[in-house]
């Protein structure tokens, strides 16, 4: 299994056996509509040149579709994919009580094809931050490239390296490889040149891909956490122009290609 399934079927169930629409709702109790990155698309959307009267949008990693029915209310045509077939069963359902038409489908955004329809936004609401590593990222920051329309954005939220939860003094050495990692939080580790964050693996690390087996404890690779300016540089490299990513936390962008 890819380490970025896990924590994500474990979440999805979880929405669905206690009968809620959409993961915050666990977590913060806010209902369905008023969603983490709601303030952020109210910011940006009026602020996009679209050419179309109704544009395309796709959603990656959508979850149960909060962000997708906000696009299709506002006047998109929207497509949306998530890796897990409980959150896409959720978004269909709660798609069809709004009465709206939205194009879900199981997909896994590392393996999103370069060839296809394209769009005029894409949005990514919290997916990035579980992509890890370089060569992941990449094949995700290339699909977005192909399937935007050469006028369009790419827009982004995703959680950033949190100081409140870093250890300074706690560090955790591997041997093997010579990487020291720092506490994160209350059992996690992060390596603070790379802003991989790791937690501790209870079950069988034959169970997952990427599983690391750091100072004798088994880790599973869950988070990447930058400071802004790292993940400013990190979408320059993969060949975006960021317009905007705000001061407070920086971790909404927006950006174009090229």
């Amino acid at each position: 299994m890819k380490y970025y399934y896990r924590e994500h079927i474990a979440g999805y169930e979880r929405v669905k056996a206690e009968g809620k629409l959409a993961w915050h709702t666990i977590h913060n109790g806010k209902p369905f509509d008023d969603f983490p990155t709601r303030k952020f698309l109210e910011y940006a959307l009026p602020r996009l040149e679209l050419a179309e009267a109704r544009p395309r949008a796709l959603e990656i990693g959508c979850g149960t579709g909060v962000g997708a029915c906000f696009l299709a209310q506002r006047g998109f045509q929207v497509d949306a994919i998530d890796i897990i077939p409980a959150a896409i069963e959720i978004a269909r359902k709660a798609a069809a009580e709004r009465h709206l038409d939205i194009n879900y489908e199981v997909g896994d955004v590392c393996e999103l094809p370069l060839r296809g329809d394209r769009y005029d936004v894409i949005v990514d609401s919290y997916c990035l931050q579980a992509i890890v590593f370089d060569e992941d990222r990449a094949r995700v920051f290339a699909a977005v490239r192909a399937r935007l329309r050469p006028d369009g954005y790419y827009l982004v939220s995703t959680a950033m390296f949190d100081p409140n939860r870093f250890r300074q003094e706690e560090t955790v050495a591997d041997d093997r490889t010579g990487t020291v990692y720092h506490r994160y939080g209350d059992q996690g580790l992060i390596e603070a040149a790379t802003g991989v964050a790791y937690v501790e693996l209870e079950e069988s690390p034959d169970l997952y891909e990427r599983a690391a087996e750091i100072a004798g404890t088994w880790y599973l690779p869950s988070r990447r956490h930058l400071r802004p300016p790292a993940l400013k540089a990190d979408l320059e490299a993969a060949g975006f122009t960021v317009l905007y990513q705000d001061e407070e936390h920086g971790e909404h962008v927006i950006c174009t290609v090229g």
